[in-house]
């Protein structure tokens, strides 16, 4: 059996994904670097990084059946992991039910053999990456709104020049 990258996310609808690409190529000019394409950008909830096939296929059965209230998140800053050369927008902090949403979706993958991540939840969008300074440009432009009602689980393959990002499965709104 051959692993699947795969990881969880919020995948935002395509005009978000347009201000965060204009975002973007607004801090280029300061940061360098090479610019996320448009439909790549997401917000990841979980990194699973390679599983076996079978669980790939466990987890995208299942996924559908989680359901997520609906939130929104106020993308307000850029942001800068230095160690990894990216440059990202987020939210100053995250919002409660944005970290419940995380914590209980780590809660449920323990289930299937799969521990989080040791370092805190920084929800954020990489928007560049290899960037020349670590420092982030002034502030982005006004706040953008992120309206969710689910999660998506998404297969990560590798290509020359970066990775393709293909949805395998989606989570249900919370019904009203």
């Amino acid at each position: 059996m051959s692993a699947i990258r795969l990881f969880f996310a919020l995948w935002p609808s395509p005009p978000l994904a347009a201000s965060l690409g204009e975002w973007a190529q607004a801090a280029r000019p300061h940061c360098g670097g090479r610019v996320m394409r448009t439909e790549t950008l997401h917000l990841t909830l979980a990194f699973l990084g390679p599983v076996e096939a079978q669980l790939a296929d466990a987890l995208a059965a299942a996924t559908p059946d989680r359901c997520v209230p609906p939130g929104e998140l106020e993308l307000d800053r850029y942001g800068v992991f230095k160690r990894q050369r990216i440059l990202w927008a987020g939210p100053r902090e995250a919002p409660a039910p944005l970290q419940a949403m995380h914590d209980g979706l780590w809660h449920w993958l323990a289930d299937y053999g799969l521990a989080a991540p040791p370092q805190p939840f920084r929800p954020h969008v990489t928007l560049l990456r290899n960037i020349e300074r670590d420092d982030p440009p002034p502030p982005p432009p006004d706040p953008l709104i992120w309206r969710y009602d689910r999660l998506v689980l998404v297969a990560s393959e590798s290509q020359t020049g970066g990775s393709r990002y293909r949805i395998v499965a989606q989570s249900r709104p919370l019904s009203p």
